[in-house]
């Protein structure tokens, strides 16, 4: 009777081990935030369209897991194992009762010149003059409200790597249906008209991107020792914002709150303060921006030296993997390093 008992334990603890990843619960922990419960966007494009479920390989589905998109939001998930992407894709054949596709590896013969001059005609308004793809990250906030999603980067060497000349061809001549994306036979292209499209997106594989994408690591704190006292590094402080057109919205202690009122620490004291129109032009990029927004610049004293430092918006931009938001985290690194450097000199 024990030898049974141990036989099946063993059996039960084998079948845990080999048992098949949940796909639906791993789409809600890693794709939902994104992409919708249910497959129909938020943040990221709607995966559950038929037109666009029903038009991609598995293939497709899981280099993009794997790669990402650089520079577009989407993240790339290396930790995930084969079995676990897998049981996604399954997860997301279940939205389609249609028969999965798939591409010809071979590549599309064009004339990438002249894919060029009907990219710029016919593609550039939505996808941006390089492939650069639509602005914004796609939630309602930051993209025109008549789009039901944002148009993707065809630069990108995320999607460059997951799909196949065959899977661009088909997607330009048969369009997104529920996307402002159209056939495009219907705006008179012919298939060679198409081929040529399709080899000038191809050659952006080779263009460089964006430099402001490099990863290149940065420091996390902006920092500076003021030669004046406490007092007046805040004041030269609150002229450099002025200067730099910001308006100061107050100056507290940085333990304000956090203490009872009259306890808080003299020695360390935090000015906020907001220019509204960058405000506004840094949340419509990428909302995610408000976790460090209105700006901050933390003045402390200690044993006779006074600091002033911030963040490093370029260091916090590159959690959040946006070309766009990283542009406007340069600027904003710069008029920090501008204000600092102005109060202590």
């Amino acid at each position: 009777m024990k030898k049974h008992i141990v036989t099946l334990l063993l059996l039960l603890s084998t079948a845990v081990v080999y048992a098949s990843p949940d796909g639906e619960a791993l789409y809600q922990k890693h794709c939902s935030v994104c992409h919708g419960a249910d497959g129909n966007g938020g943040v990221g494009v709607p995966l559950a369209l038929s037109s666009f479920i029903d038009s991609v390989s598995d293939e497709y589905i899981r280099i993009t897991i794997r790669a990402g998109r650089p520079g577009r939001i989407m993240p790339s998930f290396p930790a995930l194992s084969d079995a676990q992407v897998n049981a996604i894709v399954e997860h997301m054949r279940d939205w389609s009762d249609g028969p999965t596709v798939t591409h010809n590896p071979e590549p599309v013969v064009g004339d990438a010149e002249h894919g060029k001059a009907l990219y710029a005609e016919h593609c550039a308004d939505c996808h941006g003059d390089n492939g650069e793809g639509g602005d914004g990250t796609g939630v309602t906030f930051s993209r025109k409200r008549e789009l039901p999603i944002m148009p993707p980067a065809l630069n990108n060497p995320g999607f460059l790597a997951a799909a196949t000349d065959t899977m661009i061809k088909d997607t330009i001549i048969n369009g997104r249906e529920g996307t402002p994306m159209k056939p495009s036979l219907a705006d008179d292209l012919s298939e060679q008209d198409v081929n040529d499209v399709v080899s000038y997106i191809r050659s952006m594989q080779t263009q460089p991107r964006n430099a402001s994408a490099s990863g290149e690591p940065v420091k996390a704190v902006i920092t500076a020792e003021s030669p004046y006292t406490m007092e007046e590094t805040i004041e030269n402080l609150k002229m450099a914002i002025a200067d730099q057109n910001f308006t100061v919205i107050r100056t507290d202690y940085v333990d304000y709150g956090l203490v009872e009122e009259g306890q808080e620490n003299k020695s360390q004291v935090v000015l906020h303060f907001c220019n509204f129109n960058f405000l506004f032009q840094a949340l419509a990029i990428d909302p995610r921006a408000g976790i460090f927004l209105p700006c901050r610049v933390t003045v402390t004293e200690r044993d006779g030296t006074v600091e002033v430092a911030s963040i490093n918006p370029m260091h916090l931009s590159g959690l959040f993997n946006n070309d766009e938001l990283q542009a406007a985290c340069e600027k904003m690194t710069g008029i920090y390093e501008t204000i600092i450097e102005d109060a202590v000199l």
